[in-house]
């Protein structure tokens, strides 16, 4: 169980060719000779071991060796050894090799080698000059998935689902992703410009960030309303769940006692480590499955299932998600979606529903591996679907409309008006002064942040509903 653990904590950690070379070029070497025959020795030998007749049946041919292909792969290697304009080094051939056998898989599975490996390590260590974006591939280009809360790469104006085409000067087209991210990455004060295709621009962005040193706080809170709390998660970290516990008691404790419901933000998280969506998920559901895991090794099979307790004893939760919400994010929105704890609002999430293992190679290097995809409670996939808010809401830009040239006249404004024998003039001040103060609060967070404004005004319509049932 403990290496389940060790693999599946490796979930967004930012996430053996034996081939026959070609035979002209190492019939020239009399120790690569016999190594060739060697190798193909012990291929036939274990072939045959296997079944009498190995490729007797369609069955069989599954079991051998692919010779077929390997002939294939050799020939195709020594063609380029021969022919092609300038000398390749066998080392680099190979490694190429490798990483497109990986990267023919899926956008997450990568070969790293051990400069490429130091540099993720460097990336998963807390601090590092950079830009602060999450991205992956798609059709050769850098595909950002989420800006990371106050980076530059956020402040500059970069957006989840910008497809960067150029860094600086160069073309992204046919790097590796490890390859672009190394360029990203740099000394802090350096500038980079990164050329951008975004969607509803007619032409390319041109943006220039200043790398920094990125320090990601990961939980942030505040109150929206007296009672009702809110709290950004802007990606996953082991101590996650610490922090957002925390941030919940703070707000508890500004507010005097138990909040009267809470806005759960987890727009644009990238997502991050599996345990930690996990234990954040688990603070909110008194019991049942979290979340599940399935793959073909049996490391790969893992299951999380709540503890009793609820930070909010009960109280209604609203969840904002995007597009820019994958992974860990994606985990935590599915499970409180379905155990009918929360009301998930927004737009489709990213629909990243797999599990990558790193695994160290004798070489220094490393593989990243997808192992296995992961499930909500109820069994769905989240793998390319993504979770579906239950109540879907675009981003806007809200403007105030012209004020009426005369406000309309109430009751208490007429003279002689009876007084209210439940409310005191003080009480009655008091209480217009809150409304006031309430009104004001809603016209600035529904211009700078419609979503959260429709977030707070549901909020408080199902704290109403269940004081009435």
């Amino acid at each position: 169980m403990k290496a389940a653990e060790y693999r599946l904590n490796k979930l967004n950690s930012v996430d053996n060719v034996i081939g026959l070379f070609g035979l002209e070029h190492f019939l020239m070497s009399k120790q690569f000779k016999t190594a060739l025959v060697l190798v193909l020795g012990i291929f036939v030998g274990i072939s045959a071991s296997i079944t009498g007749n190995v490729f007797a049946t369609k069955d069989s041919e599954s079991v051998g060796l692919p010779l077929d292909q390997l002939r294939n792969f050799s020939d195709i290697f020594s063609r380029i050894k021969s022919d092609y304009v300038e000398d390749v080094e066998d080392k680099t051939l190979l490694e190429n090799a490798i990483k497109g056998m990986l990267t023919g898989l899926d956008p997450h599975s990568t070969y790293l080698n051990p400069d490429e490996y130091k540099e993720l390590r460097i990336g998963t260590s807390g601090q590092f000059g950079g830009l602060g974006i999450q991205v992956g591939m798609e059709d050769g280009f850098v595909k950002v998935i989420s800006p990371i809360d106050d980076t530059p790469a956020f402040y500059a104006g970069v957006k989840a689902g910008d497809l960067i085409i150029r860094l600086d000067d160069q073309s992204v087209k046919g790097m590796t992703l490890n390859s672009a991210v190394k360029i990203m990455r740099g000394e802090p004060g350096s500038d980079i410009k990164l050329t951008i295709i975004r969607e509803g621009e007619n032409k390319p962005l041109v943006i220039g960030v200043t790398r920094d040193i990125i320090k990601v706080k990961s939980v942030k809170n505040r109150m929206l309303d007296p009672g009702y709390g809110y709290v950004r998660v802007s990606n996953f970290q082991s101590k996650t769940p610490r922090d957002l516990l925390q941030a919940i008691n703070d707000l508890k404790k500004e507010y005097g006692d138990e909040l009267k419901g809470l806005v759960l933000d987890l727009r644009n998280n990238p997502g991050g480590v599996l345990n930690a969506a996990a234990d954040v998920s688990d603070l909110f559901i008194n019991k049942g499955k979290l979340v599940y895991t399935e793959g073909r090794i049996e490391n790969s099979h893992f299951e999380f299932n709540a503890k009793p307790g609820d930070i909010l004893n009960g109280a209604p939760i609203v969840v904002l998600i995007n597009g820019g919400s994958a992974s860990a994010s994606e985990i935590v929105a599915g499970a409180l979606q379905d155990h009918n704890r929360a009301v998930v609002m927004g737009s489709k999430s990213f629909g990243k529903g797999s599990v990558q293992t790193i695994q160290e190679l004798r070489s220094g290097g490393a593989v990243k591996i997808t192992t296995a995809r992961y499930f909500t409670p109820s069994g769905r996939s989240i793998q390319g679907e993504g979770i579906t808010p239950d109540i879907l809401l675009d981003k806007f830009t809200v403007t105030e409309t012209k004020k009426e040239p005369i406000s309309r006249i109430k009751e208490s404004d007429l003279g002689g008006h009876i007084s209210n024998p439940d409310k005191t003039d003080e009480e009655i001040q008091k209480e217009a002064q809150a409304k006031a103060d309430s009104e004001k609060n809603k016209k600035v967070l529904a211009s700078d942040d419609y979503q959260l404004h429709e977030a707070l005004v549901l909020l408080k319509g199902l704290t109403i509903l269940s004081h009435k049932s």
